[in-house]
């Protein structure tokens, strides 16, 4: 499996394709979205929403042996594809390898610029949660 710093480098690598082609970014953001597996219908529950996002985003996690497995799905296209790359970077990981993660990519292909302020504190926000999960975990695997 690649390292968080080598998905990170894909990322980086396959928004660079796009330039500053501002209307493909966001249309790719979109189809990366498409992409996540179907959300189970019974973690459609106001605890598993994310707060601090202007859209409605679910996340819940499945522990896979020592590692974290995290499902998300929103109610829009452009933040179900923001959490998508958040999943695709964090998602198997054990929570020690999440909470120490610099997400770099998120200013490397300028996503500030791409989404706005709005949206960027969303993005936080569910970082922000991804991380919590981790340490939750931590703390339970440390009893």
């Amino acid at each position: 499996m690649s390292s968080i710093k080598e998905i990170q480098d894909e990322i980086i690598e396959e928004f660079g394709i796009l330039g500053d082609d501002k209307e493909s970014t966001i249309y790719y953001i979109m189809e990366l979205g498409s992409q996540l597996p179907e959300f189970p219908e019974d973690q459609r529950v106001e605890e598993n929403i994310i707060k601090g996002c202007q859209s409605k985003v679910w996340l819940t996690t499945v522990e896979n042996g020592d590692k974290i497995k995290y499902l998300a799905d929103s109610n829009t296209d452009i933040t179900k594809g923001l959490i998508s790359l958040l999943i695709r970077v964090l998602s198997d990981r054990t929570p020690q390898e999440i909470i120490k993660a610099e997400l770099a990519f998120i200013d490397k292909i300028g996503m500030g610029n791409i989404i706005g302020s709005q949206r960027s504190n969303g993005l936080t926000a569910m970082i922000k949660q991804m991380k919590l999960y981790a340490l939750a975990y931590q703390a339970k695997q440390n009893v």
